[in-house]
């Protein structure tokens, strides 16, 4: 049986001034202390602290927020604000806890967190996949014709779920 990395080994605590996207494939805790700018990808649980100034979108699994953010979040297990967090933002998750001083301007869109796992979540393109897999997209689109990845071929073109996609490459990382 392979033995699962903890994420608590992997713990990033980012208090300085930052600008860009940034991408985590492997979960990881992450806290933002500083300013960042631009767009954020984690897996694992990503804090916000209440000292932090944010202006991007955020996807991950787990976001706890308690500065302030500017931009849309889009969690597929959970968004915690907590005071004096404020969020300017449309708001995806299917759970939303906000403590009492938390404030959150902007849509909140709540899924049932068995529809995220099973067909919410983001929808990515061919082009997308093969960025975030790091291989050719033909390599990609082969692989969705021989139903080796999960995909759902619609209006003449390739569509892939990133809750999906993520499950797919974890279980590939186990059988190996």
């Amino acid at each position: 049986m392979a033995k699962k990395e903890k994420i608590d080994d992997k713990i990033l605590d980012v208090d300085a001034r930052m600008q860009g996207t940034i991408v985590f494939k492997d979960p990881v805790n992450l806290r933002i202390n500083g300013s960042f700018e631009g767009k954020l990808e984690t897996c694992g649980s990503l804090t916000i602290g209440e000292n932090a100034n944010v202006r991007a979108d955020i996807q991950g699994d787990k976001i706890i927020i308690a500065g302030k953010v500017t931009g849309n979040l889009t969690a597929s297990e959970s968004i915690a604000l907590i005071p004096p967090a404020v969020v300017q933002g449309n708001v995806l998750t299917p759970i939303l806890s906000i403590a009492e001083g938390a404030v959150l301007d902007g849509q909140l869109h709540m899924l049932g967190k068995q529809s995220s796992e099973a067909g919410g979540g983001r929808t990515l393109s061919l082009r997308d996949v093969a960025q975030y897999l790091e291989v050719e997209a033909k390599v990609v689109e082969e692989w969705a014709n021989q139903r080796k990845i999960p995909a759902e071929f619609q209006n003449g073109e390739w569509k892939f779920n990133k809750v999906a996609i993520e499950k797919w490459l974890q279980d590939e990382k186990v059988k190996r």
